[in-house]
């Protein structure tokens, strides 16, 4: 685990701005990494440098050349994150745009017909691409129901609306409001053995920052994150398709490539940024591994925030010293449950007698950033169900430690107290 490794969480939380001050609030806890993450200060230097060069892509020039040298750097760098072995590497406007983009491409070039298939579990993102697309094409919009009570769809509820005629099936493979997560393996294995030619697209927007991301061992199609989820920064999203997705009729400029997903001039800065990003994990990952393999370290990095993420979840869930942990506290109620082995870095609460919006201010004044989500077109897929009107999102990273749960656990103490004097 980091904390294994002296000095190591220092050298980690000096790499990421404003880690334990809010430039606006003063000294906090930042538990709303499922909002956006903390921003690699490499990122924020990258950043400025691209925002400032003159150049244009495609001249026959030295800048223009190594603003073209950057792109491929930083799709080479998303493809050796990915794990990808083929297909196309591209930047979109957000990670949302990308999934609309890489539906619609599925939906309009998929055999005529069929069945467009998602799940309840997904954020809408994906749903929305998936019911306007379902809606022009003809086609039903089938929703597989998840599970309430462990907080995921797996692979059993999947197969009980699997037909030969699916044509595009998405999947989330982490809730941002649940923050458990989904095999998606082995939906993609029991879609492939009924529907072969099915397009599958992933969101793999809140899995990014928390688990090791294998799309050669997935059989999707596409794939999207938001990299301002994975230490980056607003303003794109990148994503990736398979050749046979690329293949199909897609917007693209006339005469240009066919295997081009990108619309117009390439901002480098984002590339650049995601390079950035890649070079954190290749970084972090030397940290517990001797292999000089670029990916061998980006999954040992991988393991070691999934190690220590979990660390994170079991003191909150179990307690830190003498203070309790939320399983133990009266009144909190976990969706998902307080012992679920597929969260990824998010635990969303209620607290009875006291109003989520309440409680995100009272932990607040003690120091901890948490986020009420509300049964709204983001999250009532999630809380209608459970019969709530909100609930309370806090979300760890692997900068976070443990000293940082102890603090959120004695606000919520307090707010238990406070709660029961009154």
């Amino acid at each position: 685990m980091i904390t294994q490794i002296p000095g190591l969480m220092g050298e980690i939380r000096s790499r990421f701005a404003h880690v334990d001050i809010c430039p606006f609030d003063g000294p906090r806890v930042f538990f709303e990494n499922a909002g956006g993450a903390l921003t690699l200060k490499s990122v924020i230097e990258t950043s400025a440098t691209h925002a400032g060069y003159p150049d244009n892509q495609g001249r026959d020039n030295p800048a223009s050349k190594a603003l073209m040298a950057m792109i491929a750097k930083g799709k080479a760098d998303a493809r050796l994150l990915f794990n990808a072995t083929d297909g196309q590497i591209f930047a979109g406007e957000s990670g949302t745009e990308v999934l609309f983009r890489l539906v619609r491409t599925a939906a309009l070039g998929a055999a005529e017909g069929g069945v467009m298939l998602g799940s309840s579990l997904e954020h809408p993102a994906s749903r929305s691409a998936m019911a306007r697309w379902a809606e022009v094409t003809g086609r039903p919009h089938v929703i597989v129901p998840h599970d309430n009570a462990t907080g995921t769809v797996d692979v059993t509820a999947y197969q009980r609306h699997l037909t030969p005629d699916l044509r595009v099936v998405t999947i989330v493979q982490t809730s941002p409001v649940t923050g458990i997560a989904v095999d998606v393996v082995a939906v993609a294995q029991a879609i492939r053995a009924v529907a072969p030619d099915c397009f599958i697209i992933v969101d793999g927007i809140q899995h990014a920052s928390h688990g090791a991301i294998d799309i050669a061992s997935y059989g999707a199609d596409g794939y999207a994150v938001s990299p301002y989820k994975v230490f980056s920064r607003h303003g794109y999203g990148i994503g990736w398709a398979s050749d046979r997705l690329t293949a199909c009729p897609k917007e693209g400029v006339i005469g240009g490539a066919p295997t081009n997903w990108e619309l117009g001039t390439r901002d480098s800065g984002s590339y650049a940024t995601f390079s950035d990003v890649v070079a954190y994990f290749d970084w972090l990952g030397g940290q517990f591994t001797k292999d000089s393999a670029p990916r061998a370290r980006i999954e040992a990095a991988a393991a070691a925030i999934h190690d220590h993420e979990q660390g994170l979840i079991r003191a909150m869930m179990q307690g830190v010293g003498n203070l309790p942990g939320l399983a133990q506290m009266p009144g909190v109620m976990i969706i998902g449950g307080a012992d679920n082995a597929g969260r990824e870095g998010v635990v969303s609460l209620t607290l009875d007698g006291l109003p989520s919006g309440d409680l995100v201010a009272h932990l607040g004044k003690h120091g901890v950033r948490t986020h009420i989500r509300n049964d709204d077109h983001y999250c009532g897929n999630i809380l209608k169900p459970l019969g709530l009107t909100s609930c309370v999102r806090v979300s760890i990273s692997h900068y976070n430690t443990e000293q940082e749960v102890a603090q959120f656990l004695s606000a919520m103490q307090s707010a238990i107290d406070g709660s029961s004097a009154g």
